[in-house]
């Protein structure tokens, strides 16, 4: 197994207009900004309908909404959420969201994402 120590750190600068975006659903893409094995930031693109599937993770997440509207679901609360909002997302606690109004999130991590680079299970 693997450690988030081994996950190789980006370059210091991505540029927007050079890093490529994933499409991870419909109507839904995500850029990965840059990481090492202690934090990732990612960009997440939604239109009009999207769904974030409800999930959890052991991952503390951050989320700035950058633009757009959606209504959230973290655990048993549901809030319409725009842009200039941020949300803080516990570890292990379920969570997702619909885009009412195209927009973009603004994803913090910690630890990395591992999935979102293909890795295999880390040791914790």
């Amino acid at each position: 197994m693997k450690t988030h120590d081994e996950i190789k750190p980006t370059q210091p600068y991505l540029l927007g207009e050079e890093t490529p975006w994933e499409v991870v659903g419909k109507g839904l893409k995500r850029q990965i900004m840059g990481y090492d094995g202690k934090i990732m930031l990612v960009k997440v693109q939604f239109e009009t309908g999207a769904v974030g599937q409800l999930h959890k993770h052991y991952h503390s997440q951050v989320t700035y909404v950058e633009s757009g509207e959606f209504e959230m679901t973290i655990g048993d609360d549901v809030r319409i959420i725009k842009g200039g909002d941020s949300f803080y997302i516990p570890v292990n606690e379920m969570h997702g969201c619909v885009c009412k109004k195209p927009g973009v999130l603004i994803d913090v991590f910690s630890p990395a994402r591992e999935d979102f680079l293909g890795q295999e299970m880390f040791d914790l």
